[in-house]
């Protein structure tokens, strides 16, 4: 029966989230403004890049960008002495088609590692898979084709059946299926143990707290980590451990 209610809460937030989103493209130039100076910092330099590519929730919508999963990634890493540079490329109420039109400017910065979360927004509009899809493995060949040295990470999402459940199901194939096809690494559920959880969440139902964000970032290092830590680091470093850092 919880598990039911949560699944509800879950739909309803989701359900929510394409009207929240609109306004929160309002704040796009502000952020972009902001992407803009960070591209400025980190330019010129030789430090290792990790760029994050997504929307609201890469963002950090509703709470200071020092605790969303971009910045605790940044804390994490020089926790441990490693020498990347995090750069938080999140837009509010971004689509697979609106980040593959800005993802040309986007690299104009050097890039070593390539975390692309997007696909959450096309699905709660029913836009069709095809289309998502193809913007999402355009997104992938540019990348591999600006550096094809760059390590690319795909953030799965999963949405309600309210769409219907062919649409639902096809949508959380989607993020595996790409993976496999351009042999990248795939974050299973971006939002697990995260999503449809209330306290976990903000009053919006939609966005990760603090205390979400923490979790968000855990499902994030499991897979970078393998990355950016020497194989003996890799294989001795839990997430009890990290979490220990935040």
């Amino acid at each position: 029966m919880l598990k039911v209610l949560k699944f509800r809460y879950f739909l309803w937030a989701l359900m929510v989230i394409g009207c929240g989103e609109s306004t929160e493209q309002k704040q796009s130039d502000g952020a972009a403004k902001e992407i803009s100076t960070t591209q400025k910092e980190v330019i010129d330099t030789n430090q290792k890049f990790i760029l994050f590519y997504g929307n609201s929730l890469t963002a950090a919508y509703g709470l200071d960008t020092k605790e969303g999963f971009p910045n605790r990634i940044q804390q994490r890493l020089d926790s441990l002495g490693l020498e990347y540079k995090v750069i938080n490329s999140g837009l509010s109420g971004e689509t697979t088609s609106g980040g593959l039109n800005r993802l040309d400017w986007v690299l104009n910065q050097p890039v070593d590692i390539f975390v692309l979360e997007l696909g959450a927004n096309d699905g709660l509009r029913g836009i069709p898979i095809s289309e998502s899809m193809n913007n999402l493995q355009a997104m992938i060949d540019m990348v591999k084709a600006k550096n094809p040295e760059t390590i690319i990470i795909l953030a799965g999402m999963q949405i309600p059946p309210n769409m219907g459940s062919d649409y639902t199901s096809q949508f959380m194939a989607m993020y595996p299926a790409l993976a496999k096809s351009n042999e990248i690494l795939l974050i299973p559920f971006l939002l697990e143990g995260v999503a449809g959880i209330p306290e976990l969440n903000l009053e919006d139902g939609i966005h990760p707290t603090a205390e979400g964000q923490k979790i968000v970032t855990n499902n994030v290092w499991k897979i970078l980590k393998s990355v950016v830590l020497p194989k003996t680091d890799t294989e001795v470093t839990t997430t009890t451990e990290v979490d220990k850092m935040n």
